[in-house]
């Protein structure tokens, strides 16, 4: 691959830009707040119960009201893991700011080298609207944001890269996307992008 091919590049969010910081000991300290003591095993259960749960729904945010109810329902399937009698909608607050995501080593170092080759940016991912928002936590706030949410369907279908493409101007034949898992490498083929998979830093040094 020759960057020269290309005008732009789009890259997965989580396992390719950023992963999870641990969840756990904040999940704990708000739960021992409400009077709700579990051990750290059941709490990463519980957790896990609701990631595989968001998994499957992510694309269901696309607004305020739907991201609202669609982190509600994520809240009660982690308290029903538990389990746990506390009232969902009274620990949403709490549970969300649990959840922060750090750059994944290289990745602001990878990001920088390929601004420098003049190519546009986005991160397409299978997440809620509130994609742009974690980025931002993580320091990647200047990278705009596409989500399956916005499309209307998750990766691997073609949607969300077409959207990115749109948006930045560019023709899919000419857009390589970055990601850790079959669904990009699927969805980004069909939708007529080239694919490269992650690390992001092995990809810019290739």
């Amino acid at each position: 691959m020759r960057f020269t091919e290309l005008d732009a590049v789009t890259l997965d969010a989580y396992g390719t830009l950023i992963e999870l910081a641990d969840p756990v000991p904040e999940l704990d300290r708000g739960l021992r707040a409400r009077g709700a003591e579990h051990d750290p095993e059941t709490i990463a259960h519980a957790f896990a119960a609701e990631v595989a749960y968001y998994r499957e729904h992510a694309h269901e945010g696309s607004d305020a009201g739907s991201l609202a109810a669609l982190r509600l329902e994520c809240v009660r399937v982690f308290l029903g893991a538990l389990p746990s009698e506390l009232d969902p909608q009274e620990f949403v607050d709490t549970f969300i700011g649990s959840i922060r995501f750090e750059p994944l080593p290289g990745t602001l170092a990878a990001v920088r080298a390929l601004r420098r080759r003049g190519l546009a940016l986005a991160v397409v991912s299978n997440w809620d609207i509130g994609l742009g928002e974690q980025l931002a936590k993580g320091g990647l706030g200047e990278l705009p944001a596409v989500s399956s949410a916005e499309a209307g369907a998750p990766k691997p279908a073609p949607a969300v890269f077409l959207l990115a493409a749109e948006r930045l101007g560019v023709r899919p034949e000419r857009t390589l996307h970055v990601g850790d898992s079959v669904v990009d490498e699927q969805g980004a083929l069909a939708a007529g992008f080239r694919f490269a998979p992650a690390p992001l830093d092995s990809v810019v040094a290739a």
